[in-house]
């Protein structure tokens, strides 16, 4: 679109539809996308294959002794058109989308030895420019100067209710009332952790799509960005 490339943070609650929005952008655009929530989950899924945490208890020294070994990458996927989480070199872009992970992955970001590693790793990302990230502090931490900030968000009945239907249509076995108080559970966690909670940056865009489709929503966004790159 131009040669003048632009950072673009979209932060939000849980299952507002920022990964979507956020791939529908990079390719349009040609920008690298980077889905931080997958690196959360990578970290937490890696926690569990080492039982070092599962609903009643969390080994959390036993994490943070074993991050220098963690290793993340994105790897694209021609035949699905988008990058992969991959955990040391293996594919783990099913496991991580489960409800378990889901479960567990807001208390393993509350921990600032993990956000700490994951908020350097993002920002070497972007040093480019030409990059659209998404997560729960990108535009308050990892990248305070973005040229454009976006929040998502939407009521928790209206997420859940997306977030239902992704895991049925892929097969997995769950139910709406597992899936809602999970939502509100990560909503509480996410917004009162100590370490970089979820919070609209003061410049940001408040998108509230409980009523919105998406593409509404990306015309919307679309021509925010086309000001921000002429600007």
């Amino acid at each position: 679109m131009s040669a003048n490339k632009i950072i673009i943070a979209l932060d939000g609650f849980s299952s507002t539809g920022k990964s979507t929005i956020a791939k529908q952008l990079a390719k349009t655009l040609n920008y690298i996308y980077v889905d931080t929530g997958a690196m959360y989950r990578a970290v937490t899924f890696y926690a569990m294959r080492k039982q070092y945490i599962d609903a009643n208890s969390f080994e959390i020294d036993k994490l943070i002794n074993d991050l220098d070994s963690i290793r993340l990458s994105f790897v694209f996927n021609d035949t699905l058109g988008f990058a992969e989480m991959y955990l040391n070199d293996e594919n783990v872009e099913k496991e991580i989308r489960t409800l378990d992970v889901s479960k567990l992955v807001s208390k393993v970001s509350a921990i600032s030895a993990v956000r700490k590693k994951l908020v350097s790793e993002q920002q070497v990302m972007g040093k480019d420019k030409g990059i659209v990230m998404d997560g729960r502090d990108i535009g308050t931490v990892v990248f305070p100067d973005a040229e454009l900030k976006l929040f998502m968000t939407a009521s928790a009945d209206k997420r859940a209710i997306r977030r239902y239907k992704e895991l049925i249509d892929r097969g997995d076995n769950v139910n709406y009332e597992d899936i809602l108080h999970n939502v509100q559970e990560r909503d509480r966690i996410d917004s009162t952790r100590e370490d970089s909670p979820l919070i609209k940056a003061d410049d940001a865009i408040e998108f509230d799509n409980s009523d919105m489709g998406l593409e509404e929503q990306f015309e919307r966004i679309m021509s925010l960005v086309k000001e921000r790159i002429k600007s």
